[in-house]
């Protein structure tokens, strides 16, 4: 079983390739640091022994993303999990945030995961179990203050797999889109919060898993998933 990993070097994406290699999936994984990724690579080759192809990407830029997803069809004959997981945040309200964050935030959050799948769809077309995970947010369907462009641009992710939803059903490719809640990640670094307060990564990757092992018949559509203490 071969899985795509985007963002996969830090918080949830680093805990859904340790999750993923440890039930003997190969990796295809990206992110912008070269050194993260080639670390990762070794500690799960030392841990489970697993192939972890690696490509430093800058998942914003259109012609990177599809040229990884070229560079891992020369890797993988298939792809049986893709994980849209890379995107960034950037707090700020819609009339005051800086000149261009709209875009940028499109860019990463919302047009990766539409290029990504867009290139990788005839690969996960051969596999005997496909399934495409979209990393949304609570965001996607509440806004709350200081969100911003953010906000516009997880609406528009979940507005997407929603769609590949309705398109791929009947292909037997599976879509979910994964709605956490706080989780503890390098967004929120330096951050005065008790550790209750915010989740675990590995939480998220476990729920990941979980949703991917149910038979093909089923599918679980969305995932929300908080901490038990609420919103931040």
């Amino acid at each position: 079983m071969n899985t795509i990993i985007t963002g996969a070097t830090k918080g949830i994406g680093r805990a859904l390739a340790l999750k993923f290699a440890s039930q003997g999936h190969s990796l295809a994984i990206c992110s912008r640091n070269s050194t993260d990724l080639q670390q990762l690579k070794n500690e799960i080759f030392d841990l489970y022994k697993t192939e972890v192809y690696i490509e430093s990407v800058d998942i914003s830029n259109k012609e990177q993303v599809i040229q990884f997803a070229i560079n891992v069809a020369q890797q993988y004959d298939t792809i049986d999990v893709l994980i849209n997981n890379a995107g960034i945040f950037i707090p700020g309200t819609i009339l005051n945030e800086q000149d261009g964050t709209l875009e940028r935030m499109m860019d990463t959050n919302l047009y990766s995961a539409y290029y990504l799948t867009k290139a990788v769809y005839p690969l996960m077309q051969q596999s005997l179990k496909p399934h495409i995970f979209n990393m949304c947010s609570i965001a996607s369907f509440m806004a709350y203050p200081n969100g911003g462009s953010y906000a516009i641009s997880k609406f528009a992710l979940l507005g997407l797999t929603k769609v590949l939803r309705a398109e791929l059903k009947t292909e037997g490719i599976r879509v979910t889109a994964i709605m956490p809640g706080a989780t503890w990640t390098d967004s929120w670094a330096g951050a005065d919060f008790p550790e209750d307060r915010l989740m675990d990564a590995d939480d998220i990757a476990e729920t990941i898993w979980t949703a991917y092992q149910l038979n093909r018949k089923s599918v679980v559509e969305e995932i929300i998933i908080r901490p038990q203490l609420g919103d931040l």
